[in-house]
């Protein structure tokens, strides 16, 4: 068991431009089938950007490279965005495709870019880093709500 532990934290970590940290309680893979699974109190570090959840699935081309990650379970993240914004948030289901460098999240998501002081809630996000761009839509009959903070004219002075 601690061989494939390693094996699979190698080959994951190894074909990512930056590390990436995998903690969890428990782990399975099945190299055949390119499936990798953390579960209990998962976390994972690359570079800026963290994910937390309950289940994290990583999924691996036949070349083991990480194609989709995907995170079910009381989400929590953190984004760092080509041009440097940041976003936090939550969701219960995560799904980040590396090679586009999206982010998908899905069910009671609350996400919050820090630099702007934008909020967005919704049922369905969608991030993409590269172009800095977020696309949103709400549940069956609710909205999408987004908050944007503007200071009063006292304030900026």
């Amino acid at each position: 068991m601690k061989y494939f532990i390693v094996l699979a934290f190698f080959l994951i970590s190894s074909l990512m431009s930056e590390d990436l940290k995998v903690k969890a309680n428990k782990f399975s893979s099945d190299e055949k089938a390119g499936i990798t699974i953390f579960t209990g109190n998962v976390n994972i570090i690359k570079g800026s950007d963290e994910l937390n959840s309950s289940v994290v699935t990583i999924y691996t081309d036949n070349k083991h490279q990480p194609t989709k990650f995907v995170a079910d379970g009381d989400a929590s993240f953190s984004i760092q965005t080509k041009e440097g914004s940041v976003y936090k948030g939550k969701a219960q289901k995560v799904i980040y495709y590396p090679l586009t460098k999206e982010y998908h999240f899905f069910k009671d998501v609350y996400l919050r870019q820090i630099d702007e002081k934008k909020e967005i809630i919704g049922d369905e996000v969608i991030l993409k880093s590269i172009e800095g761009k977020a696309y949103a839509k709400g549940a069956n009959k609710e909205p999408v709500i987004m908050i944007f903070t503007i200071p009063d004219k006292e304030e900026k002075k």
